[in-house]
């Protein structure tokens, strides 16, 4: 399984970025996805998560109402929309898979994870 995260990049506070995290594979469209960030010198954080056809998604409180998860399983994609942008986002963000159809915030239970792309919010 690969998991290839872009749609990163530099932003003015209060602008909006979508991030893609495009997945290989036959089976993606059984397991839950998350999105996490890692800011410098923080440890990883949970973002956002979404069950395996889209019914239940979870959000870090930091977020909600900013964030949007989505999937399309025909494509083997995540997205996660993002508005409203304060500086507080800059971080690499992760997407990841989860062991289970279920959705999820703990980063323990997610087995694969994409590379990562930068996002920064300029104030």
């Amino acid at each position: 399984v690969q998991l290839q995260a872009s749609g990163g990049g530099l932003v003015q506070a209060g602008g909006s970025l979508r991030l893609s995290c495009a997945a290989s594979g036959r089976t993606f469209s059984i397991y839950g996805m998350g999105w996490f960030r890692q800011a410098p010198g923080k440890e990883r954080e949970f973002v956002a998560a979404i069950s395996w056809i889209g019914g239940t998604t979870y959000y870090a409180d930091s977020v909600k109402g900013r964030f949007t998860i989505s999937r399309d399983n025909a494509k083997n994609t995540v997205y996660l929309q993002m508005n409203s942008l304060k500086s507080e986002d800059t971080a690499v963000y992760y997407c990841a898979r989860r062991s289970s159809v279920r959705a999820g915030t703990d980063r323990n239970e997610y087995d694969y994870w994409g590379q990562g792309t930068q996002v920064t919010v300029s104030s």
